[in-house]
């Protein structure tokens, strides 16, 4: 009889599961084809409380998912990771444009030209250009979504474009270029946006997968890559508007693999892909550089620099690309940008606390990691930079997601929803509030982590919701 209600309880855990997972799917994909950003105001609101509610929905299957038998809980978090994947595909990039950029970058490289050389408008690469990424002027106006206008350097001609600063050189690293070439050269420059969405959908999934495996083989819960496989943060950046930055997560997710388990100079190798894609997982660095840290510098340094060979010698310092600009439009440069710390020290005098911030963080997981066992380094060093420069982009996040699901620690899953939710509501009152309660919600959660022993064996599993009997590994 227990037997029976044991099995039985198993399937409705595992049903409601289920249900919810499609929810999910269903949910995201109607919030991409119904719901565009880009009529915002009109529809960004919208678009705002339906990712709030996707959010809500998440946290309720990761709930549910705790009590899963760990099989059943494997195979769900797979095929959750296809639905809600697939689903992200149902309509083109929603918030971001930057993968007409990632397009155009791969169609110029296979012409022969370094993406460095010159503009999207220049006229010199007129003859490249698609209709997609490049649609008719009309009435001297640049109708249709995603589309906008812009002009030829040093001429008064208007060009429509569907990339964001098409008078600007690109700001991608080689990695990241390389990568879009590949992509341009097997589909060819008139598919629009759905290339890179697949091949988000297939990072999305190989981190889905590494997570799994790396779980399962530490002795760890194989749940916890739930809070990955099934975020709607990954859906619609990994997936929905294809950010590049997948590619820098999955390489330093592969790379702390690699270094947690001796393999130091692989380890490096892709430290060093990682940086090259985007430049930002250089803030992963510090977690891994406690055990003989020259054979993770002298690997990551060397792939990164070998790169940048061909594009330097072509194109000199353009390799900087809008870096610099880019840099001062966000507010880094003068402080404005750090949401925070300018409640008490506007300015360039919050530049030099972001820094010192900074640096002392990275001491810190420096000392303090375990080198064989990363994880939480990596999630304080990430989440601790996410917090103090506050981007307006949520899907930097995406170095941080990945991390969070090796340690458990879902606290720290208000980092990325923080910055969700300053995208969907663009004022800094909402990213100081987000901000302030996802630091409240960390420091109590981790305090209660370090509370007394009662406080811990009542409070375990609210404190661990994905937490439960695992299986020793085979050996």
């Amino acid at each position: 009889m227990r037997l029976d209600l044991s099995v039985s309880m198993g399937a409705v855990r595992i049903a409601i599961t289920a249900i919810l997972l499609a929810v999910l799917g269903a949910g995201t994909a109607l919030s991409i084809t119904l719901l565009p950003y880009y009529d915002y105001p009109e529809g960004g609101p919208w678009l705002a409380l339906a990712t709030a509610g996707l959010w809500l929905v998440f946290g309720a299957a990761v709930f549910a998912l705790r009590m899963v038998p760990v099989k059943a809980a494997v195979v769900l978090i797979a095929i959750g990771s296809v639905l809600i994947g697939g689903a992200a595909m149902a309509g083109p990039p929603n918030t971001s444009t930057d993968s007409a950029r990632y397009a155009w970058d791969g169609i110029v490289q296979n012409a022969g030209i370094s993406p460095y050389t010159y503009v999207p408008t220049d006229p010199a690469l007129e003859n490249l250009r698609t209709d997609w990424l490049f649609p008719p002027v009309v009435d001297g106006e640049c109708p249709g979504e995603r589309i906008q206008k812009s002009t030829e350097p040093e001429a008064d001609v208007v060009v429509c474009t569907a990339m964001n600063r098409g008078t600007v050189n690109t700001i991608y690293p080689p990695a990241s270029e390389l990568l879009f070439a590949g992509v341009r050269a097997i589909v060819g420059p008139s598919p629009e946006y759905w290339p890179m969405q697949a091949v988000g959908l297939l990072l999305s999934l190989g981190i889905t997968a590494l997570l799994i495996t790396a779980l399962i083989r530490r002795g760890l819960n194989p749940r916890w890559a739930a809070l990955w496989a099934w975020c709607p943060l990954v859906a619609t950046e990994a997936i929905t508007n294809s950010h590049v930055d997948t590619f820098g997560a999955m390489l330093l997710l592969l790379a702390t693999l690699l270094v947690s388990s001796g393999r130091r100079w692989l380890g490096g190798i892709a430290l060093g892909l990682s940086i090259a894609t985007k430049l930002i997982p250089v803030i992963g660095a510090p977690a891994l550089l406690r055990r003989q840290p020259w054979k993770i510098v002298l690997a990551s340094v060397g792939i990164f620099l070998l790169l940048y060979v061909p594009y330097i010698i072509s194109d000199g310092p353009k390799v900087l690309g809008y870096l610099p600009g880019y840099l001062s439009e966000e507010g880094y440069n003068d402080g404005s940008r750090f949401a925070l710390i300018t409640l008490f020290a506007p300015g360039g005098a919050a530049t030099i606390i972001a820094a010192i911030l900074l640096v002392a963080t990275a001491v810190l997981v420096w000392r303090k990691t375990d080198p064989a066992s990363p994880w939480l380094g990596q999630v304080a060093m990430i989440g601790i930079t996410l917090l103090i420069v506050s981007p307006r982009y949520p899907w930097y996040a995406l170095l941080l997601v990945p991390m969070i699901a090796m340690t458990g620690r879902w606290e720290w899953m208000l980092v990325p929803l923080a910055l969700s939710a300053r995208l969907l509501v663009p004022t800094v009152t909402t990213i100081r509030v987000a901000e302030l309660v996802a630091i409240l919600v960390i420091a109590g959660v981790s305090a209660w982590r370090a509370g007394p022993g009662w406080m811990r064996r009542v409070g375990v599993e609210l404190r661990h919701p994905l937490r439960a009997p695992v299986p020793a590994p085979p050996r």
